[in-house]
């Protein structure tokens, strides 16, 4: 069992902060609110394979939360050693997108929708902080979870000139929340999402819902790591009581 009043006095200790007051969560969107990394992997390994690069399924998972484009650009920096132009990485992502779009819908998260409804009900706001651009997955958040979000509070690839694992994402989504990062809650999947939210110094919680080690989630600092989305829900009623 976790020692959830430890780990709270551990991020105080390590950000200087004097309490934890938690009034916003924000939500990464691929592999926590939606199933989807598995259509992302097939998408991006084949689409990129097409075009010359090789992207492993396991790379999916390492690069998620970067902005598309940023994930390209990157790939032909390892391997093709240049710079691609924003335009031509775009037209690269655009062939990542439209593979994706082959895939059927994403099931929702077991466990996320009970557990946003727990958040909702103890009065936190709920906010999204996703690297994705793509229209597709956009419209099925708001069919997904109509009563539980507001548009206002979702950061996206367009809000943003630098993605994960930058922190600008998640001091976007705060913004939009209107919180500082003592009164915000991160939940994650990703490592480069979790450095994203360590350095917007907000309480990170990971969910490793991939095939990537619990150590690349946890070297990244994250403060507190479930193995599943069902676990973080019945767990949530034990961490509310510390704030």
């Amino acid at each position: 069992m976790m020692d959830y009043a430890s780990n709270i006095q551990q991020y105080l200790q390590k950000h200087g902060f004097e309490a934890f007051h938690p009034k916003a969560v924000l939500f990464d969107m691929d592999g926590v609110l939606f199933d989807s990394m598995p259509l992302h992997a097939v998408s991006w390994h084949e689409s990129m394979k097409s075009c010359g690069l090789d992207m492993s399924y396991n790379d999916a998972y390492r690069y998620e939360g970067m902005r598309g484009i940023e994930t390209i650009q990157l790939l032909a920096r390892q391997q093709w050693q240049r710079e691609l132009t924003d335009n031509e990485a775009t037209r690269l992502y655009r062939m990542k997108t439209e593979r994706f779009a082959q895939c059927p819908p994403a099931r929702k998260m077991e466990g996320v929708e009970q557990l946003m409804r727990k958040i909702k009900n103890d009065g936190l706001a709920i906010g999204i902080v996703t690297g994705s651009g793509q229209h597709t997955l956009l419209d099925q958040l708001e069919k997904a979870f109509p009563d539980l979000l507001d548009r206002k509070k979702i950061v996206t690839s367009f809000d943003v000139s630098q993605g994960k694992p930058n922190p600008a994402p998640y001091l976007a989504g705060m913004r939009k929340c209107g919180v500082l990062p003592w009164e915000a809650i991160v939940i994650e999947n990703a490592p480069l999402g979790v450095r994203a939210a360590v350095a917007a110094k907000a309480f990170t919680i990971a969910v490793n819902t991939g095939p990537l080690p619990d150590e690349m989630l946890l070297n990244e600092g994250a403060n507190l790591i479930f193995g599943r989305m069902t676990a973080l829900r019945d767990e949530w009623e034990k961490l509310k009581e510390l704030f």
